[in-house]
C-alpha cells in the first residue's frame, strides 16, 4: 500500500521535468533563431522551411519504424486529408513563420510573449462559436492580455509604438495561428493520434513552404556555431521538445502542463538578455507578466469548464 503513492510521485515528477525541459528548449530556440537572423544573415523563410521539413522527415521515419504503414491511414480519409492540409498551412506554417518573422523584426522575448496571446484568442473563438459570454475569469484574462500587449507594444507611451508594425503584425499573426494549431486538429488527433498529425503536419508544411523558399537554396554565413544552432532548433527545439511536452500529459494534468510551459518566455528572456544583450525594460516585464498571467488564469478554469 505504501508503494503506490511513491510510484505516483515519481511519475508526476517525471511529467513535471518533461514539460519544464521541453518548454526551456522552446524558449532557448528563440534566441538562437535571433542569433542566426541578426549575426549570420540566415533568412527566417529558410529556417522555417528547414525546421518543418527536416523535423517532419525525422518524425515520420521514427513513427514508421514504430507503427509501420499505419502512419498512412490518415490519407485514406477525405476528412483526414482536408484537415491535415489546413493544419499544415494555417496552423504549423502560420505559427512557425509568424514567430520567426516577429523575432526577425524585434527579438525572441517579444515574439514568444506575443504568441502566448493564443489562449485568449481561443476563449474568444469559443465564446462566439457557442454564443455564450465569457466567464468573469475569462474576462479578466482578456483584459490582462490587452493590457500586456499594450505595455509591450508601446512601452507605456500611448503616442508611439516601441516595436515595428511588422513585428506587431507577425507576432499577432503567430498567436492566431497558434490558436488555430490548438483548436483545428482536435478530431483528427483524437482519431489518428497527436504524433501522426504533427509528424505529417511538419512534413507537409515544409513541403508547401518550399514553394516560398526552398530548403536547399541556402543563404547566409555558415560556420560551426550557425550549423550547431540550426541542429539545436531542429532536434532539441522541435523534435525532442514536442515529444517530451506531449509525453508529459501522460503523467500530469493538462492545466499543470499549461502552467509549467510558461517557463518558455522566461527562458527566452533570460537567454536573450544574457547572451544577445537584449534590452528588456520595466514595461516589457509588466506586459510579459500580464500575458503569462492569462495562461495561469485560464489553466485554472480548464478543469471546471473543459467539458462545456
Amino acid at each position: 500500500m505504501k508503494d503506490k503513492p511513491i510510484l505516483k510521485l515519481n511519475l508526476r515528477t517525471k511529467g513535471i521535468l518533461l514539460v519544464i525541459t521541453a518548454s526551456m528548449l522552446w524558449g532557448v530556440s528563440g534566441p538562437i533563431a535571433q542569433y542566426l537572423f541578426k549575426y549570420r544573415n540566415i533568412s527566417s523563410e529558410w529556417l522555417t522551411d528547414i525546421r518543418l521539413l527536416a523535423s517532419g522527415i525525422i518524425f515520420l521515419t521514427v513513427l514508421y519504424f514504430k507503427n509501420g504503414k499505419k502512419i498512412f491511414d490518415i490519407w485514406k480519409s477525405k476528412y483526414g486529408r482536408r484537415h491535415m492540409v489546413l493544419f499544415s498551412i494555417f496552423g504549423l506554417i502560420g505559427t512557425q513563420f509568424g514567430y520567426f518573422q516577429c523575432i526577425n523584426y524585434s527579438n525572441a522575448p517579444t515574439a514568444t510573449i506575443l504568441q502566448y496571446l493564443n489562449p485568449v484568442i481561443i476563449v474568444l473563438y469559443f465564446a462566439i462559436y457557442t454564443k455564450k459570454f465569457p466567464t468573469s475569469r475569462e474576462y479578466i484574462a482578456i483584459v490582462l492580455a490587452l493590457l500586456g500587449t499594450f505595455f509591450i507594444v508601446t512601452k507605456g507611451d500611448i503616442h508611439s509604438l516601441a516595436i515595428s508594425n511588422q513585428a506587431l503584425f507577425w507576432g499577432i499573426l503567430s498567436a492566431f495561428a497558434a490558436a488555430f494549431y490548438v483548436v483545428q486538429p482536435f478530431y483528427i488527433i483524437k482519431k489518428w493520434g497527436c504524433d501522426i498529425v504533427v509528424g505529417w503536419g511538419m512534413f507537409l508544411g515544409g513541403l508547401a513552404f518550399s514553394f516560398v523558399h526552398t530548403a536547399w537554396k541556402i543563404q547566409g554565413e555558415y560556420n560551426f556555431s550557425s550549423i550547431l544552432g540550426i541542429i539545436f532548433i531542429i532536434v532539441f527545439g522541435t523534435l525532442l521538445a514536442f515529444y517530451w511536452y506531449s509525453s508529459s500529459t501522460k503523467y500530469i494534468k493538462a492545466s499543470e502542463t499549461a502552467l509549467l510551459s510558461c517557463i518558455e518566455p522566461l527562458s527566452a528572456t533570460v537567454i536573450s538578455i544574457a547572451w544577445l544583450n537584449i534590452s528588456f525594460g520595466i514595461f516589457d516585464i509588466i506586459g510579459g507578466i500580464c500575458i503569462i498571467s492569462t495562461v495561469i488564469i485560464l489553466s485554472y478554469s480548464t478543469n471546471k469548464d473543459v467539458k462545456a
